[in-house]
């Protein structure tokens, strides 16, 4: 899901000719173009959405929205656990692929890579009556 997030901008500058700030979203703090509020200044509230600054917000609205976000878990959806992107959140466990067996049977860890071996090639199927070439007929 993608929101419209309200945030504090904490400092503005301008980078390659267009305007950014650094705007925190109760605790997320992310760069965001203020390109569409070019008189926005440090201190005000804004709504974002997809990094663009889109609109002025008052504190007490904005102060309101994060909190209901937060309630709600969309903080965290839209923007990843802070506290676990700060502690560099180890990756997950990678998925046990299943080797053999019935579903609801344990699944056995993955064995060793499979070396590489000579090249087999396998025999011809023939039906009756065919001869593989080069073969006599008997």
């Amino acid at each position: 899901m993608c929101l419209a997030v309200p945030g504090k901008v904490l400092e503005i500058e301008e980078r390659d000719g267009t305007r950014m700030a650094t705007v925190d979203f109760g605790g997320v703090v992310k760069e965001v173009c203020l390109e569409y509020l070019p008189d926005l200044k440090v201190g005000e509230y804004t709504i974002v959405h997809v990094g663009f600054a889109l609109q002025r917000l008052d504190e007490e609205s904005a102060r309101q929205t994060l909190a209901l976000f937060e309630s709600l878990g969309l903080l965290v959806e839209e923007f990843g656990d802070p506290w676990e992107a700060a502690a560099g959140a180890a990756p997950e466990p990678p998925v046990p692929v299943r080797t053999a067996g019935q579903p609801g049977e344990p699944v056995a860890p993955p064995g060793p890579e499979p070396q590489p071996g000579p090249l087999s090639v396998p025999e011809p199927v023939l039906a009756a009556g065919q001869q593989a070439v080069g073969e006599e007929r008997r």
